[in-house]
Order: structure tokens, then sequence, then C-alpha cells
């Protein structure tokens, strides 16, 4: 006999998408706040696996809701955390480790640089909680991100990008045991080999960084789309860092897109008026063609108001086509395309070539 699921996180867990929407519609219906819902989200969301791929692609994607959610209004919240809700439940999720409390009072991070080259993630989790647990999470957080630094090829990036928004909710959420996402780190960093800090990058050539954004939002296709969300990733973190590990952890990104050439997008149709309403943003969208839709969202770039629509329309519209299956970079890609557009939108070569790379992912990929 089946067992009867009753609890949200429970249905989540055991990968039954259908029940696990059905209770979330339940709350809903009884009027709980659907981010709060999101909030309560954590310990599962930290489990949950892409396959084949060891990279934690949900556990970042949560954190990366939280940038998103900003630009909704608070009735168009539910379609956002329904999208999330059936994500994490129709994956696999990595196995429950309980707790391991060290007996030992002092630990420091060169004991997990140990059980990393070990490929002990229990004793790796452990460690990390450790180290929590006395005050440490700052410092653990920095230096595993600069150990994921010096494996961005292998990594496509993900060992700075999905560990920085994993260790940013871990450090925000105080309201929740870090242990499921230390757990998920060990195992990401053991799996994938993930064990040696590099010595400190210093630039070479005479590039700017505006030089290299712009080469990081050109060219299609998941590996250059990557340049861009590790770039953002680095910029969520930069707090962490003294000003040379920053501009390590810079030029290591610089070093990841090897030989990479910009190029400029070149829109045909420049005098489009700026759409206000989003049923004829999502008419366009829906086309599924990428220069009028990124020419639409090139007008409106220049106010704080229209740059805000841009987010609303896009997270919306994510949110309306979708059928029950995202690939997770349709999410924090988005979240990076966004971060462009808020710092780069006076520099539209960047933005526009940041919003056409982003579209032409997400359009190629979804039909």
């Amino acid at each position: 006999m089946s067992k009867v699921i009753n609890n949200l996180l429970d249905a989540i867990d055991a990968s039954d998408a259908k029940k696990a929407i059905e209770l979330f519609q339940k709350k809903v219906n009884l009027g709980i706040d659907s981010w709060k819902i999101h909030d309560s989200l954590f310990p599962i969301a930290q489990r949950v696996q892409n396959p084949p791929y060891i990279n934690p692609h949900l556990p970042k994607m949560y954190r990366i809701y939280r940038e998103l959610v900003r630009y909704l209004e608070k009735d168009e919240i539910s379609p956002l955390v329904n999208l999330e809700v059936n994500e994490y439940a129709r994956r696999t999720k990595l196995e429950i480790l309980p707790k391991i409390t060290l007996p030992i009072s002092q630990v420091s991070f060169k004991d997990v640089e140990s059980a990393l080259k070990d490929q002990d993630w229990e004793k790796t989790a452990a460690l990390l909680y450790k180290l929590h647990t006395l005050g440490h999470t700052e410092e653990l957080a920095r230096k595993l991100l600069l150990i994921g630094s010096g494996y961005l090829d292998n990594s496509l990036g993900h060992s700075i990008s999905c560990t920085a928004f994993i260790l940013l909710e871990i450090m925000e959420r105080k309201d929740q045991d870090p242990w499921p996402g230390l757990v998920t780190l060990a195992y990401y960093f053991c799996k994938g080999q993930f064990n040696e800090t590099p010595k400190l990058q210093t630039q070479k050539g005479s590039e700017t960084q505006t030089d290299h954004m712009l080469r990081s939002v050109s060219g299609s296709g998941i590996i250059n789309l990557h340049h861009t969300i590790t770039r953002y990733a680095i910029e969520r973190v930069r707090q962490l860092f003294t000003h040379e590990e920053h501009s390590h952890l810079i030029n290591s990104w610089i070093t990841f897109m090897d030989d990479k050439k910009a190029e400029t997008v070149i829109l045909n149709n420049t005098s489009i008026k700026t759409v206000k309403e989003y049923t004829r943003f999502y008419d366009i969208f829906s086309s599924f063609e990428v220069e009028p839709t990124v020419t639409c969202l090139a007008s409106m770039l220049n106010t704080q108001t229209e740059r805000e629509r841009i987010g609303r329309f896009l997270v919306r519209a994510l949110c309306d086509l979708y059928q029950g299956s995202y690939d997770p970079h349709y999410l924090t890609g988005l979240g990076s395309v966004l971060w462009v557009v808020d710092q780069y939108w006076q520099e539209r070569e960047i933005t526009i070539s940041a919003l056409y790379q982003y579209i032409d992912y997400f359009f190629q990929h979804l039909i």
C-alpha cells in the first residue's frame, strides 16, 4: 500500500510532482502567501539533483528565485513558485545524510581540504558544519569559492556559480539549518574533485573589464551563456573577498573565456515604440523570434522603471510558457541577464548582446 502524502516537502522528496502541485495549490487557495511557501522549501531544495550532471543547478536556482521575485507584483508570484515546486519535485534528490557533530572543539579549513582530497564527502560536510557552528561561515565560503575558481574549465563555471548562490542562501537564511546546503556542497566538491586552492592570478593584457564583459555576452549556446552566469555569480559574492582575491576571481573568469572574441549585435529595427502592456509583450515573446523580442526589450533600457519592466515581463513570460519541464539555465540565465541590464544599461552594446544571448538560448532550447 502506497504512503499517503499530505505534506508538500514530503511530496517533493518523493518526486511526486502531481501531488506536490496539488498540495501547493491547496495552500494558495487557503490564503497562504506563495513566497512563504518558497521560503519553506529551503531544506528540500538543497538536495535536488539534475542528473546526469553533478552540478547543483537547482539549489543554485533556489537562491536566484529571490532575485527574480523582486520584479513581480504580489499577485504574480504564485506561478513562479508553482514552477519552482514542480521543478524540484520531478527530479531525484541527494540522499539524506544524518547530521554529523564532530566532538573536537577546533577545526581549520586545512582539515576540509584534506577531506576533499580523500573524496570523503560525509567528513567534508561535518567539517564545514563545524566551521559554521564556530562562526566561520564567511571564511569557509570565501575559501570554497577560491578553490572553485581553479576549476572553471572543468565545471563550465559551476564550481563558482553554483557554489556562490548556495553559500549566499546559507549565509542569509539564518532561520534555516545550513546542514542540507553544506552537504550538497561537500558532495559536489568531492564528485568534481575540487580540492586545491590555485595561486592568485593577475591580469594580463590591456583590456578593460568592459571589454571582457562584451566578450562574455557574445556568442550563443550553453558555454557562452555560462560565461555571463559566472561573472554574475562573482559579483554577487564580491563582499567576501579582498581586492586582490576579487581580482583573481575576475582573472579566472577571463581565463575561462579563453580567446573568445567580442561580437556586437546589430538590431535592424530600432524605431519600435516602448511596450508598456504585458499582453503586447507576450504576443511578441511567444512568437519565439529572437530579434523582435530583443528589439522590444532594448526599447525599455532608458529608465529604472522601464528596466524593472523588462524583469517583470520576462519572469511572467517564462511562467506563462511553462509546460512542466524547464532547463534550469532558463532561470539562472535570466538572473544573469537581468543583472547585466541593471549594471550595464548605459553600455548598450553589452546589454543588447546579453539580452540576445539569453533570449536566443531560451528560444532555441524551448522549441
